[in-house]
């Protein structure tokens, strides 16, 4: 009794102070047929979008999802699907699945563009700068975050996030957006400069699309110097004096020439090592 006593205090110690580790299951292989079926509802899906075929799309990408719940990628593309078609709260719901099982910056930049549809433009900011933190060096995300603080009345961090966007991707598009707020703001001073800007951007791309076309230009002269360099002449046939052909000569182009291949006839006799019982006649 006092053993199995010591046997159980023995084993509750060993449970709650070394506690065994719990066996992991390892990942099962997808099988080829699996692998195959799950590439051609992609392919579907996908086709189907370019088509404009948003139910049949949705079809396959929920299938997609039946099999594998955690596909990331399936969730992210079924909110651009339920966005396209105005059912935002799906859209919605769809990217933030998808945010939760890969932190990935394109799915929550998609969720704030919806809050910045459906006029949640808090949530919208909150959405942009997170992708950004993630993701600081795409101009759209700036772009988009810079709508969201106009909406709130942030003029200040709206040309903030512009002015970061333009430091990206210099472009008068952007310059023009910065020069809309301060000209709504009445801001007279710094709209005065931001055309100066504007026009400066002008000429550095004029610039910058003259010195393409000559540098095309010149690239299109050299090919052509090249392949006019790269020419093969051929001479000119000789043509034999007309001399007279000697009996001998006609013998011989009358006679037909040996060839070296050998028929299956030949073949055989050469293998028996026996020659051939005919003989040839003479011309």
């Amino acid at each position: 009794m006092v053993a199995i006593l010591i046997l159980l205090a023995f084993a509750a110690f060993m449970a709650f102070f070394m506690p065994m580790e719990p066996r992991v299951k390892p990942a099962e292989e997808k099988s080829p047929k699996y692998k195959a079926q799950m590439k051609k509802l992609w392919q579907v899906a996908q086709t189907s979008m370019k088509e404009h075929k948003p139910s049949r799309a949705e079809k396959a990408l929920l299938t997609i999802l039946k099999f594998d719940e955690k596909n990331a990628a399936a969730y992210n593309r079924l909110g651009i699907l339920y966005a396209k078609s105005k059912k935002f709260d799906e859209a919605v719901e769809c990217f933030e699945i998808a945010q939760s099982l890969d932190n990935n910056p394109a799915s929550i930049h998609n969720a704030g563009l919806i809050y910045l549809e459906i006029g949640a433009y808090e949530k919208a900011e909150m959405a942009f700068l997170q992708a950004i933190s993630l993701e600081g060096d795409v101009p759209a995300r700036f772009m988009a975050l810079a709508k969201a603080e106009e909406k709130l009345g942030n003029t200040k961090k709206a040309i903030e996030a512009l002015e970061n966007a333009y430091e990206l991707d210099p472009n008068i598009a952007t310059l023009r957006q910065i020069l809309a707020i301060y000209e709504a703001s009445g801001d007279t001073e710094a709209a005065t400069a931001t055309t100066a800007r504007i026009e400066e951007q002008v000429i550095k791309d004029n610039t910058a699309r003259l010195k393409r076309a000559r540098k095309a230009a010149m690239n299109k002269t050299a090919v052509g110097k090249a392949s006019s360099k790269v020419t093969t002449s051929v001479p000119a046939a000789r043509t034999a004096p007309k001399t007279p052909i000697k009996r001998s000569a006609r013998v011989a182009m009358n006679t037909p020439a040996r060839t070296t291949t050998k028929s299956p006839t030949i073949r055989r006799r050469v293998a028996a090592g026996r020659p051939s019982s005919t003989r040839q006649k003479r011309i």
